[in-house]
């Protein structure tokens, strides 16, 4: 497993470099110019020059591309933010716990909801229920998350004054006791994991209701009840578990959208995450933050995959991951 892990990371290598430097060149090449937030109309063409020097963008495209890859690799230095002079890395530390602890409850939100209605539909196959939890999921998936967002922050925040609607924290939050303190964070995620959760869900649930009608349909199945075990002890001892392999496949592979889902939400709710880095990044051209919020993107994505491999063949011991045979 372990050979098996770190090969897989070796082979990701060519992935991340590609996508990084596509994202490098894109970014720069696209219309605009991050000096001009510095400039004013009555500021002098050699202030221009130097601002231009002063960030590294008077050399051409290739040498700036060679310069960033040399740091990165060499000294894990994404430069310095544009916007406030700070480090792109700890801009990007700072913010990167918000946008994990998001997409972590999110995420367990998501496959417990989409888990028990797709085993519930599964188990109502044909019936009114299968067909009014089908509309219910179907409906959650259609339904942009930004739009989600915006309903539930009118509906609990501004007209019933349920929930808090934005930050991470209360004004007050320091004079809180410790779990006074959780408390408050857990009131103020409430909102964001509903938002993002119930637009993840569906693809899970569909997922186990399709895979769990079939595995119930199986000869295996048939002959555990023939033997006389309980209804309950087929359907959890012996359905669910081969129903929930596609669903582990699966959960890696959706950990981007799980990851652009929780930039939206954030943004919504106005949480100090990655979310909000990157939209104020993306907005100023504020070119190393860009590229230091990309850079942890793509190896969340590839640790993503590899997760969801091994999850695999974890819980199906027929798998035998990087046996040639």
């Amino acid at each position: 497993m372990l050979a098996y892990s770190i090969r897989r990371l070796i082979t990701a290598l060519p992935t991340l470099f590609f996508g990084v430097s596509l994202t490098f060149f894109i970014i720069r090449l696209a219309p605009g110019d991050p000096t001009d937030r510095f400039l004013t109309p009555s500021m002098s063409p050699k202030i221009k020059a130097a601002i231009t020097e002063k960030f590294g963008l008077n050399e051409p495209l290739p040498v700036q591309y060679m310069t960033w890859a040399k740091n990165v690799v060499l000294n894990f230095d994404f430069g310095k933010s544009f916007a406030n002079g700070r480090e792109a890395s700890q801009v990007i530390l700072d913010a990167l716990p918000y946008t994990l602890l998001l997409s972590s409850l999110s995420l367990l939100f998501g496959v417990l909801l989409g888990l028990i209605s797709g085993v519930y539909s599964a188990l109502k196959a044909g019936t009114r229920t299968d067909r009014a939890i089908t509309s219910f999921l179907l409906f959650f998936y259609s339904v942009p998350s930004f739009w989600l967002g915006l309903i539930l922050l009118g509906i609990f925040s501004i007209e019933l004054g349920w929930l808090p609607g934005s930050q991470i924290s209360s004004i007050f939050h320091e004079r809180l006791s410790f779990f006074g303190k959780i408390g408050d964070y857990a009131s103020h995620l409430v909102l964001p994991v509903l938002t993002l959760g119930l637009t993840t869900a569906p693809v899970y649930g569909r997922f186990v209701r399709s895979s769990m009608v079939e595995v119930l349909n199986s000869d295996f199945i048939v002959s555990a009840r023939a033997r006389g075990l309980s209804e309950r002890k087929v359907v959890f001892n012996y359905g669910l578990r081969n129903a929930l392999l596609p669903l582990i496949s699966i959960l890696g592979t959706s950990f981007p959208a799980l990851f652009s889902g929780a930039v939206i939400v954030e943004v919504i709710y106005s949480l100090p995450g990655m979310g909000r880095v990157m939209v104020d990044a993306a907005l100023g051209r504020d070119y190393p933050v860009i590229m230091a919020a990309s850079v942890v993107a793509f190896i969340a994505v590839i640790i993503g995959n590899l997760l969801a491999d091994i999850g695999y063949a974890v819980a199906d011991p027929r798998v035998r991951i990087g046996d040639s045979s």
